[in-house]
This record gives C-alpha cells, sequence and structure tokens, in this order.
C-alpha cells in the first residue's frame, strides 16, 4: 500500500459531499495537498491532511501551461515524494500525469480501496451517493467498479 498520497482538490471536495472525507487517513498514513489545492477546497481539511508548497516554481509554471494550478501544484509536488500516488479524477489530468510516469488513484479508486479494506459495506450506496453531485459517471465505470467491489 502507498503511504503517501497528493490529493488534487475534487476528490477532497467528492469525499466531503458524500460524507466520506475521514477514509484518507484510514487508508493512508501520510496525505498532502497544495496550499492552492487548500485554498480551492475552501474549507477546513482535516487535521491529517498536511499542506506544502511545491519546491521546485520553474516545474510548477511548466506543468501550468498543460493543466489548471491546482493539479499542476499536485503533480509538482509529487515528483517530491518517492513511490507517491497523485489521486486526480479529470481525464485530461490523468492522461498528462501518467504521460510523465506518475502513479495516479481517483476517487473511485479509493472508494474502492475503502470497500475491499472493509471500510465502506456498501460500494452500490457510495456510488449512488456520488452520482447525486455533479461527479460524471458512466455506467460501464460503474458496473466495473461494482464488479471490482464483488457487489455484482
Amino acid at each position: 500500500m502507498p503511504e503517501i498520497i497528493i490529493s488534487d482538490t475534487s476528490c477532497l471536495i467528492l469525499l466531503q459531499k458524500i460524507g466520506q472525507l475521514n477514509l484518507l487517513p484510514r487508508l493512508y498514513s501520510q496525505i498532502f495537498v497544495t496550499p492552492i489545492i487548500e485554498k480551492e477546497f475552501g474549507s477546513d481539511l482535516p487535521k491529517e491532511i498536511r499542506v506544502r508548497e511545491p519546491l521546485d516554481i520553474n516545474l510548477l509554471r511548466t506543468l501550468s501551461q498543460f493543466v489548471d494550478s491546482g493539479e499542476a501544484s499536485a503533480i509538482a509536488l509529487a515528483f517530491e515524494f518517492e513511490n507517491s500516488v497523485l489521486v486526480l479524477d479529470d481525464r485530461k489530468a490523468r492522461k498528462f500525469a501518467s504521460s510523465l510516469g506518475l502513479k495516479l488513484t481517483g476517487t473511485l479508486g479509493i472508494l474502492l480501496k475503502a470497500k475491499q479494506m472493509g471500510l465502506l459495506s456498501s460500494m452500490k450506496q457510495v456510488l449512488e451517493d456520488l452520482r447525486r453531485t455533479d461527479f460524471r459517471i458512466s455506467q460501464a465505470i460503474i458496473d466495473r467498479i461494482l464488479k471490482e467491489a464483488g457487489e455484482i
């Protein structure tokens, strides 16, 4: 299990909307966000989530030409932690970060991991909760997640 994750804003917002933000510290020993992401989140973060500025400002500027500022800051910070996992949901940002060789997961991957570790009783219910937010998810992905969760 990767111990360090660096989260973009969307994961934090989605988990908060469905009442599951407390899963992160139960799954990972170190959770980081950048000051940009903290500001985008707009609420107090759980005490277990640490805020850290990326050190390489030139890298941050370069990355900002390809993805939004929050995603760029998360990607820049991911380069500072060996064996970290970057949490991104945006398809373009995921493709870009993957092309840079970074390890990725998304909100669905975190929720699936929580289900597999016994921290969630029903993946189907969590997916229903997610569908009531502005999170877009195809039926094909829902079916795949439910199958991986052992619920279909």
